[in-house]
């Protein structure tokens, strides 16, 4: 009888030669439990998507209870739909008053898209501008702004009139000019290894879009619902996008992204043309039952009241020779290794050992962790002497690897 490891292999579209290969038969909070028993304690969430654990029981019920009324009906924005009026509505109400206005697809890169679009139409011009390193997802338009070379060569030619400026340095903030339609940027820059803003390099950046007419959209794809220790994170630095991206964990499981902005840019799309951005599936009324039960999970249980505590525990306990520095912002965490072939080592161990970690696609020597909000101080320490414990049965303290 032929195993769900060979289907996956045989049949199912792979995107690497080393898939982790790990078989799961059910999640639950922060746990993912496989076929024959193994227990992982889950230290990325799905890559920030699992905010509130797996399975949460308020996700769970809003998921049922709409299953009961309807799933799909017609194409986004033609029916009064309650799920997606009240996700708006819940949305509107964490955000400043001139962010009213969502617009609902299924996942963070069609969110990058319809952003982008946005921002052409509204504004008339055509520049995109974003940051080296950056990650905006893997679509056309994302793949163009994203800010890493060796993934959009072998998919050119892509989206024209896309330039880039480096993260954190204030002097390439003149390249913004009058003919810059947007500069998208990720408030704390993920695949990078979760990289922070510094010198109020935010502030400046919005100062110099405002100077030109530009639209700054900020993208907290990863950074948001919570994962920074505040609800967004670009609250943490006195600024206001124009545009707001959204998705990973929002759906608390479920697909889903949105891109939030005023209303009077919002409307560019109504006219010339007309459904000026279309999508089938964008705002799925079940995927929006599930995301404001928890937006309301986040709020309600006071997730966010415990975020720095536990990212402070983590680095507390996670104190070795070999690793070399832990950036983070809340618990979007990265732990540097000396090199891609430690850390590697030392993620397969492990996981072997019952913890999920990874690494992050600009910064291979920096481990990934971010796990869902709702873990306790107990499983923190559980998953610290793991990884301490792995370190040393792969690389241990010193000498060269």
């Amino acid at each position: 009888m032929i195993s769900m490891r060979q289907l996956f292999l045989k049949h199912q579209a792979q995107t690497s030669d080393f898939p982790l290969m790990i078989e799961v038969e059910k999640a639950e909070g922060v746990y993912m439990y496989g076929v024959n028993g193994e227990r992982y304690l889950d230290l990325i969430s799905g890559i920030g998507v699992s905010n509130v654990g797996h399975r949460h029981p308020r996700v769970l019920k809003a998921i049922h209870e709409q299953l009961d009324k309807y799933m799909h009906l017609m194409v986004y924005g033609e029916f009064v739909q309650a799920p997606q009026a009240k996700l708006a509505e819940a949305l509107t109400a964490t955000l400043p008053a001139r962010l009213n206005n969502v617009y609902f697809l299924n996942s963070g890169t069609e969110a990058v898209e319809g952003a982008l679009k946005l921002a052409k139409r509204y504004t008339g011009r055509t520049e995109l501008i974003s940051c080296r390193n950056a990650y905006h997802g893997s679509t056309q338009g994302a793949l163009s702004v994203n800010g890493s070379e060796s993934f959009k060569n072998a998919f050119r030619p892509l989206l024209p009139d896309v330039r880039h400026i480096r993260y954190n340095n204030l002097p390439d903030l003149q390249d913004i000019t009058t003919r810059t339609a947007a500069v998208i940027v990720e408030v704390v820059q993920g695949e990078a290894g979760v990289r922070v803003p510094e010198n109020n390099y935010l502030t400046h950046l919005r100062a110099r879009c405002s100077e030109v007419g530009a639209l700054l959209i900020l993208d907290e794809i990863q950074s948001g619902f919570g994962r920074t220790g505040t609800f967004w994170a670009f609250e943490q630095f006195g600024i206001e996008p124009d545009i707001l991206l959204c998705a990973k964990g929002m759906g608390g499981g479920m697909p889903i992204g949105a891109f939030i902005a005023p209303q009077e840019i919002m409307a560019a799309f109504k006219t010339d043309p007309i459904l000026g951005h279309c999508t089938t599936f964008g705002g799925h009324p079940v995927s929006c039952a599930a995301s404001l039960a928890t937006l309301q999970a986040i709020l309600e249980e006071n997730l966010l009241d415990s975020v720095k505590a536990k990212a402070e525990l983590f680095k507390k306990l996670l104190v070795h020779p070999r690793i070399k520095e832990i950036r983070n912002c809340g618990l979007m965490m990265a732990a540097e290794f000396e090199s891609f072939e430690v850390l590697k080592a030392v993620i397969d161990k492990a996981i072997l050992n019952g913890v999920l970690t990874d690494w992050f696609l600009f910064c291979d020597n920096s481990m990934r962790i971010a796990p869902p909000l709702t873990i306790t101080e107990d499983q923190i320490r559980e998953a610290c002497e793991i990884i301490l414990r792995s370190i040393e049965e792969t690389v241990g303290s010193q000498g060269p690897s």
